[in-house]
């Protein structure tokens, strides 16, 4: 019966320096919403696919599904900007291509809260409606 807990790689694929925590980190430390999607008020993510070359370099990212905008050219940028551990196996030179996710959310919007109440209505009398309730008051949220 073979051990595949003992199972040896025959390549050494590049990975993040830092792990999968600090990548995400990175994304959201870099990644700036474009004014024309925050004024559109865009959400949505971004798939970009990109090689990882055995120098830890990302060539050649494109869009695979965007949402416009801009963001999709922030992503790239953001993607191009990623650096990974450099690998050496044995004189093999490696390129990895890979898929990621990035997701572009606003943050949450300013709340307005106000009221408006309506002037004094005059005092009912016998021949006016008799169940006048008096002044009325209009509440408003408005949401950015």
């Amino acid at each position: 019966m073979p051990d595949h807990h003992n199972k040896k790689h025959f390549l050494k694929l590049p990975r993040y320096i830092g792990g999968s925590v600090a990548f995400r980190e990175f994304i959201a430390a870099n990644l700036q919403y474009p004014d024309k999607a925050r004024d559109a008020r865009v959400e949505g993510s971004v798939v970009v696919e990109y090689d990882i070359h055995d120098n830890g370099m990302v060539r050649n990212p494109k869009v695979l599904k965007g949402i416009g905008y801009g963001c999709d050219e922030e992503a790239l940028r953001v993607v191009g900007m990623l650096r990974f551990e450099t690998v050496k196996n044995r004189g093999v030179r490696v390129k990895m291509t890979t898929k990621t996710t990035i997701h572009f959310k606003l943050p949450p919007g300013v709340q307005i809260n106000y009221s408006v109440t309506s002037k004094e209505v005059p005092p009912a009398t016998a021949e006016t409606n008799q169940d006048n309730p008096g002044p009325v008051t209009y509440e408003y949220t408005i949401s950015f």
